[in-house]
């Protein structure tokens, strides 16, 4: 990783030393080459939720729900528990 620095630091280190116009000239030849690398590595848009459960079918109704929370909750508390 310090390679990397220190080639970064030359780089800067010489554009630094350019002509004002040399410098935009620079700026000019890898500004469109850095935005074609970012649309290049742009992330995809994600899914919403619900279409991720698109293909489970309809949601339990209410009813439903509470049909299967009395069915769950018929034995509490348990004698053989205390």
């Amino acid at each position: 990783m310090s390679a990397t620095l220190t080639t970064l630091e030359q780089v800067v280190t010489l554009a630094m030393q350019l002509s004002p116009l040399d410098k935009i000239r620079l700026i000019e030849q890898i500004a469109p080459k850095i935005e074609q690398e970012l649309v290049m590595t742009q992330v995809k848009p994600r899914r919403s939720l619900l279409g991720l459960c698109a293909d489970l079918g309809s949601a339990p109704s209410a009813e439903e729900i509470d049909e299967v929370r009395r069915e769950m909750w018929k034995n509490f508390p348990r004698e053989d528990i205390a």
